[in-house]
């Protein structure tokens, strides 16, 4: 799908940034080029907030904390339920919005707005939860404590599934009473603009906004003095910057950062079901743009050669780069330039360190592919702990493939990066499997599965893999703080 080809009603109408209830021009008059990363053409402009516009964004969603916090929770809960309404009903259009400026399959991201609405249904239902309790104080005193909202909260969201966690991520501190400014990508900013058009009316002025910008816009969050809590999901440098810029003012910080994860398979481990994890957790559908993807596959010695050559045979059918707004594709592009190159990059360090190359590491040679930041999925052999390529995210198509034999070495292999975020385990064996998933130093953890995500269920990393958990309860509470009363009788 050329830009000359989009059809109608995908695009959003409008092109400046959602705050207070309304629309505004950038204060600067900035605005950038977004691209359709297939053919590297642009697809429309998008609003560059500076520090004047997260200023005054901020200063609306202030205005608008006091009459929110002050809202019944479950008449809370009827907004998000109506905002989830309209995300099903335009499920599709986002989804192919999404494919035209992330690069990702519209046949994958079409549940993105589903499982968004799920989100914000799941935290429309906890927002009468946010209990407190009582402390026994003795005679003569009553003690208690309630969950206070914390204010404003500012979100800032990765490209590679813009709409999905712009959307869902206002579930949680809105239903525990906050008021939201969410910063879009600045590679995939579009679908978001469309969400401002679809939902922002749904909540009273204020309450939600949505702005789009760079590195400025996102330190201005940051620094913000009316900002009482900063979120990320992303990579590792932006949570550390986002860290500093947090710090002046002592806020907190939620932070789903990267992952290194590892997918470790047992002797006893079903090899066709995990033949298909192995390709299914290394998320290629989004050219391994996903901070949960399993990048490194720990093999027992006793199935490695089996199980490799089974990957290899079917990984390039399915998963052959294509368009993605085409239905059929079934792995998309890279989200940029500088994405594409940063994963040659890697390839080629993966190669100078030893690496055996044993699947795709090459654009396509599909004509039709030509302009756009595509890349094969690859597979890399005989890896070994020190090498970059074991080590470091690519957040690419690239997985990394290792022999084990001792289940000590192995474990201080795993455990031996600084991130922490998911990890699988396939075995038949029921005490293999615990005892694995507690070796594991990380979040969250598959057994005989991969990739996927259960609402209710934290999720998040330790190490620099993040700080914090998501989509359960403890994100609500998250955008809270503890206030303890007393009351004393007579």
């Amino acid at each position: 799908m050329r830009t000359h080809e989009i059809p109608d009603g995908i695009l959003p109408r409008q092109r400046g940034l959602y705050y207070g209830g309304a629309w505004h021009e950038p204060l600067a008059g900035m605005y950038a080029e977004t691209i359709n990363p297939s053919y590297n053409e642009p697809i429309a402009s998008a609003p560059v907030a500076d520090t004047g516009d997260v200023d005054a964004a901020v200063q609306a969603a202030h205005k608008a904390f006091p009459g929110w916090a002050s809202t019944l929770p479950a008449a809370r809960g009827r907004f998000l339920r109506e905002a989830a309404a309209v995300l099903r009903k335009h499920a599709m259009p986002l989804a192919q919005l999404d494919a035209l400026n992330n690069g990702n399959p519209v046949s994958a991201l079409a549940n993105d707005a589903v499982f968004a609405a799920d989100c914000l249904e799941y935290f429309a239902g906890l927002a009468t939860e946010i209990k407190g309790e009582t402390i026994p104080m003795g005679d003569g005193n009553l003690n208690y404590t309630l969950q206070e909202p914390l204010g404003v909260i500012a979100r800032i969201v990765a490209y590679n599934h813009p709409l999905m966690f712009a959307a869902a991520r206002l579930a949680a501190p809105l239903a525990a009473g906050n008021t939201v400014v969410v910063k879009a990508p600045d590679q995939a900013p579009l679908s978001i603009l469309r969400l401002a058009e679809l939902i922002g009316d749904v909540f009273p002025p204020g309450v939600v906004a949505f702005l789009c910008g760079g590195s400025e816009c996102g330190e201005a969050m940051g620094k913000h003095p009316l900002v009482r809590k900063i979120t990320l999901i992303g990579g590792v440098p932006t949570g550390k910057a986002v860290m500093r810029s947090a710090s002046d003012g002592l806020k907190p910080v939620l932070l789903e950062l990267g992952g290194k994860n590892a997918l470790i398979a047992y002797p006893d481990a079903d090899i066709e079901r995990l033949v298909d994890g192995i390709i299914g957790g290394m998320n290629f559908t989004w050219s391994g743009q996903s901070c949960g993807s399993t990048s490194r596959v720990f093999l027992h010695e006793s199935i490695h050669d089996q199980v490799l050559k089974k990957v290899v045979d079917l990984l390039p059918r399915r998963h052959k780069p294509g368009i993605p707004t085409d239905p059929a594709t079934t792995m998309g592009s890279l989200v940029s330039r500088a994405q594409l190159e940063k994963v040659e990059r890697y390839v080629g360090v993966g190669q100078e360190e030893g690496g055996r190359l044993v699947c795709g590491g090459k654009r396509p040679a599909d004509p039709s592919l030509k302009d756009g930041f595509f890349y094969e999925a690859t597979v890399f052999a005989d890896m070994q702990p020190h090498m970059r390529l074991a080590r470091e995210e690519v957040f690419g198509p690239v997985m990394s493939v290792f022999k084990w034999e001792n289940e000590n070495t192995l474990f201080e292999q795993v455990n031996g990066v600084d991130f922490g975020l998911t990890g699988s385990v396939w075995t038949k064996d029921l005490n293999t499997a615990h005892r694995a998933a507690r070796r594991l130093n990380t979040g969250y953890v598959w057994i005989n599965n991969s990739s996927q995500h259960f609402m209710g269920a934290p999720f998040g990393g330790v190490k620099q893999s993040g700080i914090g958990r998501e989509e359960c309860f403890a994100e609500l509470l998250e955008f809270t703080y503890t206030k303890n009363v007393n009351l004393k009788f007579g």
